[in-house]
């Protein structure tokens, strides 16, 4: 199970979606990175919405195994992680790859549906509010961990807190353009607003 979700995580979906339907290799536009955001950003909404379902698809699969191999024994979010590593570190894309932000999504969909949508609404209202992918990805997970606790349960919890600093880091050049007001913003949102009015 735990190959069998690293190679699901390692499916490149942005640089497929690119090449096969564009022609253009995302890794070379842009930010570089092979996720929704920058796959919204070169080649469109309709492109960077597929990547999205795909990049979900992929966690949802991987952490779903244990239910579809009839093994309670194994946690769903363990397998998960395989994923998360899988999309991180592609061995379709030279151990290159994306955030996980969203493969992370999908490995919480299969394992707590509600709380998945808790996870989206936070999500959504952040990118809404800063207009910007990153601060939301990682506030996001910091209030994600933090509303695990609610859950009483403690594999959720630290999974939850080691994606948040996995994810802090795989960020870790956006936080430095983010100290430097270099940030890219989308072109939406309460703060995009604000920026364009003043």
């Amino acid at each position: 199970m735990l190959i069998i979700a690293y190679l699901l995580g390692s499916i490149p979906s942005g640089v497929m979606i690119g090449k096969k339907f564009f022609n253009i290799d995302i890794r070379k536009a842009g930010s570089g990175n092979i996720g929704t955001t920058n796959t919204f950003r070169v080649l469109g909404p309709k492109a960077g919405t597929v990547v999205l379902l795909m990049d979900v698809l992929k966690g949802t699969l991987a952490a779903s195994q244990p239910y579809l191999f009839q093994t309670p024994n194994v946690n769903p979010l363990l397998i998960g992680l395989a994923a998360i590593l899988g999309h991180t570190f592609s061995i379709f894309d030279h151990f290159n790859g994306g955030k996980a932000v969203a493969t992370s999504a999908g490995i919480l969909l299969a394992y707590n549906p509600p709380f998945f949508i808790v996870a989206c609404i936070i999500f959504a209202s952040l990118v809404y509010l800063t207009s910007m992918v990153s601060v939301a990805s990682m506030t996001a997970l910091v209030l994600i961990s933090l509303l695990s606790l609610f859950y009483h349960d403690w594999i959720l919890t630290t999974v939850a807190v080691v994606l948040t600093v996995f994810i802090f880091y795989r960020h870790r050049e956006n936080i430095k353009r983010l100290k430097n007001g270099t940030e890219s913003l989308i072109p939406f949102g309460y703060w995009y607003n604000h920026k364009k009015k003043s």
